[in-house]
């Protein structure tokens, strides 16, 4: 029993760190010259490929903690305030549409597109006006891209833990 527990708090922490390595690999990648805002999402993959295989508190926690550890190391307030907002409504909307016919890679796509409404609506707050919302779509497009191939990762992934996990029982 404690040999589980312990494994379940390795796997956390494992997923962790490389949530916030990630994101850390990903602020080294400037994307800005292309589209002002965008960015990979490279460690929403950990959070989808939790969603799958741990339960959805744990999920949920490695998103809130890598975006704290990450806004605190390489951001400000206002990027935690964004990576928030956009974070919780994309989980929880990936956690609502997880259990329905939609796939891994449809679930990522929708985290994508819900992440950057996020922080739209962070951003329309912040600038104290509607007028960023002209520049949804770009994001959108953008999220559904970035969701899709992350969404395409993590199926490998998923795919993968599961064909282990078979093979030891």
């Amino acid at each position: 029993m404690k040999n589980n527990k312990a494994k379940k708090i390795a796997l956390f922490g494992m997923m962790v760190a490389l949530a916030f390595t990630f994101s850390y690999f990903e602020s080294l990648i400037p994307l800005d010259f292309v589209v002002p805002g965008v960015k990979l999402g490279l460690a929403n993959l950990v959070v989808v490929i939790a969603l799958y295989l741990m339960k959805p508190g744990e999920a949920f926690s490695i998103a809130i903690i890598r975006i704290f550890l990450a806004g605190l190391t390489f951001g400000n307030v206002y990027s935690i305030a964004y990576s928030l907002c956009g974070g919780i409504l994309s989980f929880l909307v990936m956690y609502l549409v997880r259990k329905t016919k939609l796939s891994v890679i449809g679930v990522s796509m929708l985290g994508g597109i819900c992440h950057n409404i996020g922080q739209i609506i962070v951003a329309a707050i912040v600038m104290g006006t509607s007028r960023i919302a002209y520049y949804l779509p770009v994001l959108l497009v953008a999220g559904l891209i970035t969701g899709l191939l992350l969404g395409v990762i993590s199926k490998l992934v998923i795919e993968r833990f599961e064909k282990v996990k078979r093979n030891k029982t």
